[in-house]
C-alpha cells in the first residue's frame, strides 16, 4: 500500500475518533432532565455527569380524564345527586346475596382446609412415611391454608356487617 493512502486512512480514522469523542461529549443533569447543551446547563445550573453514557428513555405523558358529555361531567360535579332509595335497597341486596354466597363458599373451604389438616396431624401419604421432612412440609402448607380461610371468611363477615339492613351476618363460622 501507497504511503500517501495509508497517511490519508490513518487521517480518517483519526476523524471519525474526533467526532464520536465530541458526539459523547458532556452530559449535564438538571433535576429529572439532561442536556448536552452547556448554554442550557449553565442557564439552569446542571451539574455534569461523570462516568460510562447515559440513557434517558422519556415515558408517555397521561392523557387527562375526559367525560364523555359535558352534561355528565356536570351531573357528577355537582355531587348533589341522590339515588332513588328503592334502587339504593336493590343494589344493597344484591351486594348481600353475593357477600353471603361468598361466604357460603368460603365457609366450605374453610371446612375443607379443617378437615385435611386434621388439627395439624394429617395423614400421612405415599412417601411421607419415609420423608418425614416432605410431610412436615405439606403440614405447614396446610396450616397456612387453613390460615387464609379464616382470614377470608373474616373479611366477608366484616363486609356483610357493613352493608346497611341487618348487624350480623348470616354465617356461622369463625375460628
Amino acid at each position: 500500500m501507497p504511503l500517501p493512502m495509508i497517511r490519508s486512512l490513518a487521517l480518517v480514522a483519526l476523524a471519525s475518533c474526533v467526532l464520536q469523542a465530541h458526539a459523547q461529549g458532556r452530559i449535564y443533569r438538571c433535576g429529572n432532565e439532561y442536556t448536552n447543551d452547556p448554554l442550557v446547563a449553565k442557564a439552569k445550573g446542571c451539574n455534569v455527569m461523570e462516568g460510562g453514557n447515559i440513557t434517558v428513555i422519556e415515558g408517555t405523558k397521561p392523557a387527562p380524564a375526559r367525560s364523555s358529555t359535558p352534561v355528565a361531567a356536570a351531573r357528577s360535579s355537582s355531587g348533589n345527586e341522590r339515588v332513588d332509595p328503592a334502587a339504593q335497597r336493590a343494589r344493597d341486596s344484591d351486594a348481600r346475596a353475593i357477600l353471603e354466597a361468598e361466604m357460603r363458599k368460603a365457609e366450605e373451604r374453610l371446612a375443607q382446609a379443617r378437615k385435611e389438616y386434621a388439627n395439624g396431624e394429617p395423614e400421612k401419604q405415599g412417601i411421607e412415611s419415609r420423608n418425614y421432612q416432605r410431610y412436615l412440609d405439606r403440614v405447614a402448607e396446610l396450616k397456612a391454608a387453613v390460615g387464609r380461610a379464616e382470614s377470608d371468611v373474616a373479611g366477608l363477615q366484616r363486609e356483610l356487617s357493613r352493608l346497611p339492613g341487618s348487624a350480623s351476618p348470616g354465617g356461622s363460622a369463625a375460628k
